[in-house]
């Protein structure tokens, strides 16, 4: 299976053509979106899209890690990271399958 990237121009060209704005709203749109979920994310709060998954940030401690090359022990630093945790909508339809029929 080929795997594609989508990019911004090409969400935002989705926009356009599924709701009709312009092609610089559609652009204004999706700058938009995307930048309050990376600004809220970047605050260390979680941000949950019903249907579609949680973005949230994870504190991880000091640990000690190993130089793959050398052997060498070397301590890695506290840090925060992402995680995405998709709902489980998202994961059926990954899987293709059809919530509603399960419903029934």
């Amino acid at each position: 299976m080929a795997q594609k990237t989508i990019t911004r121009a090409e969400l935002s060209e989705a926009v356009y053509q599924k709701i009709g704005l312009s092609r610089t709203e559609s652009a204004s749109l999706v700058e938009l979106v995307l930048r309050e979920i990376s600004d809220c994310i970047a605050q260390g709060q979680t941000v949950k899209l019903s249907s579609f998954g949680s973005f949230v940030v994870r504190d991880k401690g000091q640990r000690i890690g190993r130089n793959p090359k050398t052997g060498i022990e070397v301590p890695i630093e506290p840090r925060r990271v992402m995680v995405f945790k998709p709902s489980n909508i998202l994961k059926a339809r990954i899987n293709g399958i059809d919530i509603a029929d399960e419903d029934e």
